[in-house]
């Protein structure tokens, strides 16, 4: 979730916080139009979000003793107690750096799991972990961290109210959920794998927009989070969570169509100046710290400015694809970060859904047609909400094919994009068959994370055991499963 932060929220900090971030947004416009801004590296960067449980499934509120005993700086505690974050460092994707990402996440979430075992935990990599109970959420469930508490007390001073969660499944098989929360607790159950993607800043636009368009058949093929509180809801239910749990916004500006922090868009876009300027008109600041920096004098020195509170404000801005500026060794750069994937099943499903992504957005990204030219935004982010319900039984619209199952549209065209677009990287052909065979096997039989899920725990409750308990004999066979790292299509049932 980023640095820690002060606590100086008063009125004139708040207007002094507006100002800066409009005159970090200038100088940010100004490094554009200069060519101040690397160009493309074809560097990639990897976030997989992880959970902590105790020796009987549940939720183990340790993070910190965790993290003491990993003792490895890529490992940072996130939002809840019971969770910890590996940030990969960044890589180039051609050649056969996927191989050697699997190799040094293994390797990596071996290390921290046998640390884990010696305190009592293990962790596991889903999308939600289906085991969390409402009191799980409830006293101390928060990290210590300044940023996470004033983050919290933000959202609600904006909202005025408690938290509405209302999620209903899809189909005969969904269940529902409503309740209320007093915090933002429940967004600490979304755990994901989120995916960077260094870029030009000139191409910026083409790639985000390949991305938005691609977002749907993206999630419905690794959706892995079907379960929250015990209730069955959408193949990847951390989409609607997420979207619930940090809205600043009360009903009544639900119904002004204010927009919320949890972001598809407005539009496709022109240029990465689109994002930032839109979240400085339209989101009100969250954490609002000042730094010491003066963006235009590190400019006029020669210096890569921070713009510290442009990035702070976007980071409170939740997209699910992200504009990102950073300075990495004194130079400015600009990625994409791609943030709709569930973490899991296993490390190969994770390397298969990040070589899918990075294929068929590079494939989008170079047509002389663009996709987003005859697919309207709208239609987008239906397409998105429909995959995020159903996952791989759901339907979209896709030009030149009208409405189609998106199994088909993967199998039929998607996979063979991200082909084109990993052979573009300079990708090994026998790693893009390795991560693409994962996928097309994964959608050929429907067999992803949701589905795995749902059906163990259905096969379970025919045996006659309650779904508590069917939850957890379904996360220890889980978990079997991820171990092995093998991939979710091929695990078997309970």
């Amino acid at each position: 979730m980023g640095e820690e932060i002060g606590a100086d929220t008063g009125r004139e900090h708040r207007r002094a916080y507006r100002r800066k971030v409009q005159e970090c947004l200038d100088v940010f416009e100004s490094m554009l139009v200069g060519d101040l801004i690397q160009p493309a590296s074809d560097t990639i960067g990897l976030e997989i979000e992880l959970n902590l449980v105790d020796f009987e499934g549940r939720p183990a509120m340790r993070n910190a003793d965790a993290l003491a005993r990993i003792a490895d700086a890529d490992f940072v505690a996130e939002l809840g107690r019971y969770n910890i974050e590996l940030n990969v460092p960044p890589r180039t994707i051609d050649g056969g750096a996927a191989f050697e990402l699997e190799h040094g996440l293994r390797d990596s979430l071996n290390a921290a799991a046998g640390a884990a075992r010696d305190l009592g935990m293990h962790l596991v990599m889903i999308g939600i972990l289906p085991t969390l109970r409402p009191d799980d959420l409830t006293g101390a469930w928060m990290s210590d961290s300044a940023r996470f508490a004033e983050l919290n007390d933000s959202i609600f001073a904006f909202r005025g109210e408690d938290m509405d969660i209302d999620i209903t499944g899809p189909g005969v098989a969904g269940e529902r959920l409503r309740t209320a929360w007093p915090d933002i607790a429940p967004e600490s159950a979304c755990t994901s794998a989120q995916l960077h993607l260094q870029v030009a800043p000139e191409d910026f636009a083409r790639y985000w927009n390949a991305a938005q368009a691609f977002l749907a058949p993206q999630v419905a093929v690794a959706a892995n989070s079907p379960f929250f509180l015990g209730r069955r809801l959408w193949a990847e239910t951390r989409i609607e969570l997420f979207h619930q749990a940090i809205d600043t916004r009360p009903p009544e500006l639900r119904n002004q169509g204010v927009r919320p922090r949890v972001f598809f868009g407005d539009r496709w876009i022109t240029s990465i100046f689109d994002l930032f300027d839109e979240n400085a008109r339209y989101f009100p600041s969250l954490l609002p710290e000042l730094s010491e920096e003066d963006p235009r004098a590190e400019l006029a020195a020669g210096r890569a400015p921070q713009l510290r509170e442009l990035r702070l404000h976007n980071g409170t801005v939740y997209r699910w694809n992200r504009p990102v500026y950073d300075v990495v060794d004194d130079k400015a750069h600009v990625r994409v970060e791609n943030r709709v994937l569930p973490a899991g099943p296993s490390v190969v499903d994770t390397l298969a859904n990040a070589a899918f992504y990075y294929g068929v957005v590079r494939a989008l990204a170079d047509a002389e047609r663009p996709v987003w030219s005859t697919l309207s935004f709208s239609t987008a982010e239906q397409n998105f909400r429909s995959c995020a319900q159903r996952g791989l039984d759901a339907n979209v619209l896709w030009p030149s094919a009208g409405e189609i199952g998106v199994a088909e549209l993967v199998l039929d065209q998607l996979l063979e994009l991200a082909a084109e677009g990993l052979d573009a990287w300079g990708t090994r052909p026998e790693v893009r068959d390795r991560y693409l065979g994962v996928i097309e096997e994964r959608t050929r039989t429907g067999r992803n994370g949701a589905w795995w899920q749902t059906s163990a725990v259905a096969r379970l409750e025919s045996r006659g055991l309650s779904r508590e308990l069917a939850l957890t004999e379904m996360l220890a066979a889980y978990r079997a499963g991820m171990d092995a790292n093998e991939p979710v299509h091929t695990w078997e049932l309970p």
